[in-house]
């Protein structure tokens, strides 16, 4: 079974190892905080998560935006291995740089847990959180425009092409 839960200090271990490990960048999923020590993630990356997450601390421009980890715990229950499989980011409310850029949602599976379905189910756990916290009427989406994997993801979870640019293809889910 898959589940998002947010960033917090019960989870620092396992949090720290998985964000540490993400690449700086891939298809434009941007991680500050690639190869961080536990002590720096304890003390500057991890506060900040959850300050914005609460709207605290945002730089000039920057909105309320909660850090998810997508949790598996495949096995029986008292043997379950929980394991954090991707990392997925949701924007609060749109202002014009993320109307016209990667709007609400950023998404990230580690390589090895790719292809297995575990990007659509966490997409899918985000919309319900967004449905909760996000004014506008549907999820404003963007993936580079060779990461088709991507875009199944989005498509799959009741997204609709909005336009696309030589770099990117804009995509749109209802949320009511």
């Amino acid at each position: 079974m898959l589940y998002l839960k947010p960033a917090n200090f019960e989870d620092i271990e396992k949090e720290h190892r998985f964000v540490a490990a993400e690449p700086a960048d891939e298809n434009g999923f941007t991680n500050d905080f690639s190869g961080i020590s536990f002590e720096n993630f304890k003390t500057v990356a991890l506060p900040r998560m959850i300050d914005w997450a609460q709207g605290k601390n945002l730089p000039e421009g920057f909105v309320p935006e909660t850090y998810y980890f997508l949790w598996s715990n495949e096995g029986q229950a008292e043997h379950a291995l929980h394991q954090i499989v991707g990392e997925l980011r949701l924007r609060h409310h749109l202002v014009p740089s993320l109307e016209n850029g990667s709007g609400h949602v950023g998404q990230f599976i580690k390589q090895e847990f790719r292809g297995k379905g575990y990007c659509t189910e966490g997409l899918r756990l985000l919309i319900e959180e967004a449905r909760k916290i996000v004014p506008e009427n549907e999820l404003y989406l963007h993936c580079n425009a060779d990461n088709l994997a991507s875009l199944r993801v989005m498509l799959k979870n009741g997204g609709t092409i909005h336009h696309k640019t030589a770099d990117g293809v804009f995509v749109r889910i209802k949320l009511r």
